[in-house]
């Protein structure tokens, strides 16, 4: 019996049984051509989950008709232009004995992109949640009328290209939730007020829904059981609510958290810890009889034991399958640490498709994420002798990848430890899927057959490097500090040992200068975990700035909650025993109590031994990383993957 036999035991929804009860959540890829059909790239990401094992996929929203996406660009399902490639789709994924199912939405109402839908729509004339200024058009009864024969036709074409399920997306505070919640939806008519009145736009789409597919497909419903904002709905309006749909017919209820007011439970952050949203899969069971699925940062433990305490009857993955396809498989087989857990950085999944750029979904450990035709491994037929010199975490990746092509590898590392920044940054618990993705890579390390020797430190001169055939450097980056009067003293020590030897953050009062993404998580370890009194002092006006906005939600949060002071807009004027003095920015003075100072003033390319191999080695040498440039884990260990794979070009 393996560990986690309780998650591969069938089990069914409606009419429906699915293999395991192991769910791949709807996540939106940025992956459609622009008529809203299917990507080939968005086939092979969704084959290579269900290759692995997931027992059910649920795509991300399909939208009922390019109208109601308000600009987004994740996909429709008309029968031109969609219906082709979607029942390729569905074959694929069949071909591993996976269900698929459609999510069918009606738009994102007042949470809009402005820059892409200029005109939102809502159950009310409310403020667009993206500009207050912007008040949302009235969707009047006649449109609504319109809204579910497009809910017909949809369900009707997602059952013609062969999905198994469709879920109804009423989540996040989108339109349908906008009509089913009194913060959003004023109306006077018989589509507002009671829970009766507010609960019938979502009727008539399960009625809708039901007719087009013939009733022979199970109706799954996505809701935010709750809001976790003060004037939104919370967990009994929701039990309320439910417990009128499942009489409406709703097979099963995809339960979690959040709306966009408090977006980091939308996309889940490392700040809000393992199976953060449990709690509503708990209420919901409760109250009614059909089955559940729960999402939120859940770990193959929490998964485990959601369904053996009977919390729920399906565990939701996302960014967990984006990390690792396999990892249904891997628990299947006792594989448990072979399994590369995803960091919960957002950078590189949400942080690609909205945050930042616009781009296809990637994943900031797993490369070939979405990008499976373009990104895969070959094994070499000239096996090169490989050296690669830091064991951060391009450094790792780098290494790991050359021996998957089948190349004979050599890690070099100077500390007597593996992990570069990383061991600094995985300290504080919230960080534990970094801690998690070093133990995956010392496994692999050692499965893979790297030769690796901590605690030596190669020089350009060493007559070591001679035997190798390609050089990747990895060296890092060191902290930088200014020249600050007192910087020096014996009290300051860097963000770095401040994180891993907390014996040297002596006294309780401590000023972290430098509110970066290091010295914000630093203030709240101390303070969290050590009953500390940090203070975070930044030039900027605001902290972190280059951080990810729904990260930002969760950090300020909890900087919040911790009562940490923050002076942004202030520099660190001069450091003396016992006290630091900042400046703010019309050189107003103040003094600070600091037992220790903590320096977070950010890293500098470590590049010397780097451009020196060069100079020796010319075009067989890389560097990746912080040697390269300062950058993000995911920047890191996408630079170490290129690397790795193309050491025979």
């Amino acid at each position: 019996m393996g560990r986690f036999d309780s998650l591969f035991t069938p089990y069914k929804i409606g009419n429906l049984k699915i293999k395991n009860r192991i769910v791949m959540c709807p996540m939106g890829t940025n992956a459609a051509y622009g008529d809203g059909s299917i990507s080939e790239n968005r086939i092979d990401y969704y084959a290579r989950r269900a290759k692995g094992g997931a027992g059910m996929i649920i795509l991300g929203c399909q939208f009922i008709s390019p109208e109601l996406a308000s600009g987004c660009i994740e996909g429709t399902i008309e029968p031109n232009t969609s219906l082709p490639r979607l029942s390729v789709l569905c074959e694929k994924v069949h071909q591993y004995g996976t269900k698929i199912c459609a999510q069918l939405s009606c738009g994102v109402g007042r949470n809009a992109f402005l820059e892409r839908f200029s005109k939102p729509i809502s159950a009310s004339c409310i403020p667009s949640a993206l500009d207050p200024s912007v008040m949302c058009h009235e969707i009047t009864k006649e449109e609504i009328g319109k809204i579910m024969e497009a809910f017909t036709k949809a369900a009707h074409n997602a059952a013609l290209a062969g999905f198994d399920a469709i879920e109804i997306h009423a989540h996040a505070g989108y339109l349908v939730d906008q009509f089913l919640s009194p913060v959003w939806n004023k109306r006077t008519d018989e589509y507002g007020g009671t829970v009766k009145n507010r609960t019938r736009f979502a009727k008539e789409i399960i009625e809708a829904v039901k007719k087009g597919c013939a009733g022979n497909m199970p109706v799954l419903f996505r809701i935010s059981m709750d809001h976790r904002t003060g004037n939104g709905r919370g967990i009994e309006d929701s039990i309320e609510i439910i417990k009128e749909l499942e009489k409406e017919g709703v097979d099963a209820f995809d339960v979690d958290a959040g709306s966009y007011e408090t977006i980091d439970y939308i996309f889940p952050t490392a700040y809000l810890g393992d199976a953060c949203m449990a709690y509503t899969a708990r209420a919901a069971k409760e109250a009614v009889s059909v089955p559940i699925l729960n999402a939120g940062n859940h770990t193959p433990e929490t998964a485990k034991e959601l369904i053996e305490n009977k919390d729920a009857d399906f565990v939701m993955i996302g960014r967990g399958l984006i990390a690792d396809p396999d990892l249904p498989k891997k628990l299947r087989d006792d594989r448990r640490e072979d399994i590369r857990p995803c960091i919960r950085c957002n950078e590189d999944c949400i942080g690609r498709t909205a945050a930042f750029k616009m781009a296809m979904l990637s994943c900031a450990v797993n490369p070939e994420a979405c990008q499976e035709r373009w990104f895969h491994l070959e094994k070499t037929k000239e096996p090169k002798r490989v050296c690669v010199i830091g064991a951060g975490p391009g450094g790792l990746e780098a290494a790991c990848t050359a021996a998957r092509c089948g190349h004979i590898v050599t890690l070099f590392e100077k500390e007597d430890e593996i992990g570069g920044q990383l061991t600094a940054a995985a300290t504080p618990k919230f960080k534990s899927q970094l801690k998690a993705l070093l133990d995956f890579y010392r496994k692999q390390l050692d499965k893979l057959g790297v030769s690796v020797h901590l605690g030596y430190e190669i020089k350009a001169e060493d007559t070591k490097l001679e035997q190798y055939d390609r050089w990747i450097a990895a060296t890092g980056a060191n902290p930088f500090t200014p020249p600050i009067p007192g910087m020096d003293g014996e009290n300051v020590i860097s963000v770095l040992d401040a994180h891993r030897h907390k014996d040297m953050v002596k006294g309780e009062q401590i000023v972290i200068c430098g509110g970066g993404l290091s010295g914000c998580d630093c203030a709240l370890e101390l303070a969290m975990e050590y009953g500390k009194k940090p203070v975070i002092v930044e030039m900027m006006d605001k902290l972190a700035p280059k951080m990810i906005m729904m990260n930002r939600a969760s950090m300020q949060r909890m900087l919040k909650e911790q009562n940490i002071e923050v002076y942004t807009g202030c520099r660190v004027e001069k450091v003396e025993d016992g006290r630091v003095s900042i400046l703010d920015k019309d050189n107003n003075r103040s003094t600070l109590r600091a037992d220790t100072v903590i320096s977070a003033f950010g890293m500098r390319s470590d590049n010397l031994l780097a451009d020196a191999l060069e100079k020796k080695y010319g075009w067989r040498v890389r560097t990746v990383g912080d040697c390269n440039q300062i950058g993000r884990v995911g920047l890191a260990i996408r630079e170490g993957y290129f690397a790795g794979s193309t050491i025979d070009e």
